[in-house]
């Protein structure tokens, strides 16, 4: 396994824009914002769950696996590492926003 592959769990990362995001949301998917809990204090998309992509996977251990998620961060990288992380561990729809601007 690449070192890549092991980030993002196998192919590369897909991401989706801001419009798919919003309406995944409007229809039940968990938003998780994967910045440290100091971003998330200075800013967040309203509704979103902090969960660092530092703490990934347990920290995402309490939230059910078959519920589509989007994921978010700063830039783009670690909402990217996130959505690697969270595949591997079994959540089975795992959409990357990419950087909370695209929000």
């Amino acid at each position: 396994m690449s070192f890549f592959s092991s980030l993002f769990g196998g192919g590369a990362p897909t991401t989706i824009d801001g419009a798919a995001a919003r309406k995944l949301v409007a229809e039940g998917a968990l938003l998780l914002d994967v910045r440290t809990p100091g971003e998330f204090a200075g800013g967040h998309v309203p509704g979103a769950q902090n969960v660092p992509v530092e703490t990934l996977p347990g920290g995402a251990a309490s939230l059910p696996k078959d519920k589509p998620v989007v994921v978010y961060c700063r830039s783009g990288a670690r909402s990217a590492r996130a959505q690697g992380l969270l595949q591997q561990s079994g959540f089975v729809a795992v959409h990357d926003l990419g950087p909370i601007s695209a929000w």
